[in-house]
């Protein structure tokens, strides 16, 4: 099981562009299927789920890194945590949304375990990904994309998982405290620390 190429190639086009959330009853009903049809053990038919949402966990996780091979690992680890935790799944909200919820912890997960080898650099130093070298096929979105990333990647897991979700993916804070099981006094005291923290690095490196 792995992400395929194309989503990978696509992630950072439509990481910034809202994927829809809801499906038809019709859709529904088909997606009950496959969940049933994987826990009993169909291959096929857990492919079939993979299938429909890896797109949208593909521009998910390239908001947690931008190197292609990491990305690919992180979108893999989401589905094999999704595969293991279905039968906890209880139709109580979507399945997006539940897989989404997935993605947050294996991203977090993954901002936390790279923190503890991290070397602070400035925004000048920080290495982008190698489709960068020639900018005249960059499109602005994706410059602007990668310029927040490796700022956001410059502050503590926490702040940037709050500023990820209330800024960039224009959660409420109702949302994002469902998403990382937080409080709502916790999101808001959080996301004030990281806007606070986030301008004095903006500061410091001269960007503004």
């Amino acid at each position: 099981m792995t992400a395929s190429k194309a989503s990978t190639r696509q992630a950072d086009q439509s990481a910034d562009r809202t994927e829809p959330d809801s499906c038809s009853q019709e859709e529904e009903g088909q997606e009950k299927i496959w969940i049933e049809g994987t826990l009993a053990g169909e291959s096929e038919a857990f492919a079939k789920l993979v299938e429909r949402y890896q797109q949208e966990m593909a521009a998910q996780m390239w908001r947690f890194s931008r190197d292609r091979n990491v990305h690919e690992e992180l979108v893999q680890d989401v589905f094999v945590e999704v595969y293991r935790s279905l039968g906890s799944f209880r139709y109580e909200s979507p399945l997006l949304h539940w897989v989404r919820k997935i993605g947050v912890r294996v991203g977090y997960r993954y901002w936390k375990q790279k923190d503890r080898k991290k070397e602070k650099v400035s925004l000048s130093q920080m290495p982008y990904d190698s489709t960068e070298a020639n900018t005249d096929q960059l499109q602005s979105a994706e410059q602007a994309g990668n310029l927040l990333h490796a700022m956001l990647e410059q502050l503590p897991p926490r702040d940037r998982m709050i500023l990820t979700l209330i800024y960039w993916e224009e959660h409420t804070v109702e949302e994002a405290a469902e998403v990382t099981g937080w409080s709502k006094s916790l999101v808001k005291v959080q996301a004030f620390r990281a806007r606070k923290k986030l301008k004095q690095l903006l500061q410091e490196q001269g960007t503004t």
